[in-house]
């Protein structure tokens, strides 16, 4: 039967005294009854509303009924067929503003808790599920992408589940960006972002890091994994290169449009 309340199931947290003596994440997430429970909010719209305000299409009713249904399995990889950060963006995306924003439960009353749900059946598989990620035939083609913030590690993953053969290049000490950077761990725990980051390995992604873009094109070229015989692209995040870094990718570009 639908649940027809008003609001949304009240997210679990840290209590206000315990929290105020360590850095450990506040929100705790839903318990599998108060997933099922909230996913039978959803009207399971015939238009999908929310999935037009989604920036990846997460097919968002279908995800939710596996969860009214209790497959939670299933539900983490309908989200993963759009999403490479299930587990990341359940807890950091402004769902508010986008999928949630559209949701025709928010019309009277809160929507539905969809970043809620997402983040349940992410942390769901990853406590669970034991079975390691199916790598893709190789499709022949490599790609170098420079950086492993959020939009490195989503570019790595959609093209790994493509059977590309991925390099990242990352030039400080941990792959994330901003997500291990400029996030701090009450909000988003560094494990999460680093177990996101092993699924994108284990799916044929390859981290340098500590390989900082200031490489010349022949000293780039000379690695390994960038072997230009071998090499198909080279994506980089533009707005976050300053001016000697990016003189390197306009070389790197012309250096590899010559070879």
């Amino acid at each position: 039967m639908a649940n027809m309340s008003l609001k949304k199931n009240e997210m679990p947290t840290q209590d206000a005294k315990v929290r105020a003596h360590n850095f450990d994440e506040v929100a705790l997430g839903y318990t599998e009854e108060q997933a099922i429970d909230e996913a039978m909010r959803c009207l399971n719209c015939k238009n999908m509303p929310c999935v037009d305000g989604c920036p990846v299409k997460i097919h968002i009713p279908e995800f939710i009924t596996k969860i009214k249904e209790g497959d939670f399995e299933g539900a983490y990889q309908t989200i993963t067929k759009s999403s490479s950060l299930p587990a990341v963006c359940g807890r950091v995306c402004p769902q508010e503003t986008q999928c949630e924003s559209k949701c025709v439960r928010g019309i009277k009353g809160e929507s539905v808790g969809i970043g809620r749900l997402e983040r349940f059946v992410a942390d769901w598989h990853n406590t669970f599920c034991e079975e390691e990620p199916t790598r893709p035939a190789s499709n022949g083609h490599r790609i170098a992408v420079v950086g492993s913030g959020p939009s490195g590690l989503t570019c790595a993953g959609d093209l790994a589940k493509k059977g590309y053969e991925v390099t990242v290049f990352e030039a400080l000490h941990t792959a994330g960006g901003v997500l291990v950077y400029g996030i701090p761990e009450f909000r988003l725990p560094k494990a999460i972002v680093a177990k996101e980051v092993d699924t994108l390995k284990k799916l044929g992604g390859i981290f340098y890091i500590c390989e900082y873009l200031g490489v010349t094109p022949s000293e780039f070229f000379d690695m390994e994994s960038s072997n230009p015989s071998k090499l198909d692209a080279i994506i980089a995040d533009m707005k976050k290169l300053n001016d000697k870094q990016l003189d390197t990718i306009a070389a790197l570009v012309k250096d590899f449009i010559r070879r």
